[in-house]
């Protein structure tokens, strides 16, 4: 998994560690919700609440190929969890760096790997274009980031990739099946406010800290404060790879805006079903074919999700 640990992605993690049927290698973290350090720090004090066995964790890029770093503390809380008042991690991160440690373990692996990404693409780009030969032993990349109708960063641009449109330009030539689970799938998958209370209720650390981060995650505020509903965002991705069945993708060719101005960052999803008039007069371009996530079955995930989190 590769994340800027923030509210959602700690769900994320928390799911990964807990499902008997996923192996998590490695987790490497990038500038994205919050700062690198502060990924970093969040990301091993969530390990250590979930009670993790001792996985390895890589700080990456601190900003985006080009554009400065631009967080989302209004969203997640001045130190990206939050502000829920989580202590200091004992463990300490690798002596290497993200690059390094995700070529080592998709090469040492003794079977084809899924990359995760929920997170700005920088780290995988970066990774892709100075070690190609990772590709022979990566199965599937499915990354949480894009949109196929409205963005959030922009009217039209999710923030992931709205954050370094150059790195997830790059990832789309991978050369690997992607798929991509964006704000579509992403906004939908929401845990009633009943369940969120008995997480939050638990006196396991794991299963009470799932419920802490989702009641952060309102998935529509209430003025009175009474429900705490909330949504799984990029834990939804990680339930695609364990149960793949309850997601509905489509096969469709994706692009990056790459261009300054209001369009920079919008992932351009062609659902047409014939070629329009620019091809038809030589406008056409070589676009990456990606598994689009256009419908997700809530109810699975989201029983999927608390069955996991609850296993102590």
């Amino acid at each position: 998994m590769d994340c800027d640990t923030g509210v959602d992605d700690a769900l994320a993690l928390l799911f990964a560690v807990r499902h008997p049927g996923l192996d998590l290698r490695a987790v490497t973290c990038v500038a994205g919700n919050t700062d690198v350090a502060g990924v970093v720090r969040n990301t091993l004090t969530v390990l250590e609440q979930a009670g993790a066995p001792d996985i390895p964790v890589a700080r990456g890029a601190e900003r985006p190929l080009i554009e400065p770093a631009r967080a989302a503390r209004h969203v997640h809380g001045e130190d990206g969890m939050g502000d829920i008042g989580l202590p200091a991690p004992t463990r300490a991160p690798a002596d290497v760096d993200a690059v390094t440690l995700l070529r080592r373990e998709i090469l040492a692996s003794p079977r084809p790997v899924t990359l995760i990404p929920t997170a700005p693409l920088t780290n995988i780009a970066l990774l892709l274009r100075t070690h190609p030969e990772v590709v022979r032993n990566i199965e599937r990349i499915v990354f949480m980031g894009g949109a196929v109708a409205t963005g959030n960063a922009t009217p039209v641009a999710e923030f992931n990739v709205w954050h370094d449109p150059e790195a997830a330009a790059i990832l789309l030539t991978a050369g690997v099946p992607i798929t991509m689970y964006g704000l579509d799938v992403f906004q939908r998958v929401v845990v009633p406010g009943d369940v969120v209370r008995r997480l939050r209720a638990s006196t396991e650390p794991g299963t009470r800290l799932a419920g802490e981060l989702l009641a952060h995650r309102p998935s529509a505020p209430d003025p009175d404060g009474d429900d705490p509903s909330g949504g799984l965002g990029d834990a939804g991705a990680v339930c695609a790879v364990a149960d793949p069945a309850g997601l509905t993708t489509r096969l469709l060719p994706v692009e990056v805006s790459l261009a300054p101005g209001p369009t920079r960052g919008q992932t351009i999803v062609d659902r047409r079903v014939r070629a329009g008039e620019s091809e038809i007069h030589g406008g056409g371009r070589e676009q990456a074919l990606v598994d689009v996530g256009l419908d997700v079955d809530v109810e699975r995930y989201v029983k999927l999700y608390v069955e996991v989190v609850e296993r102590a």
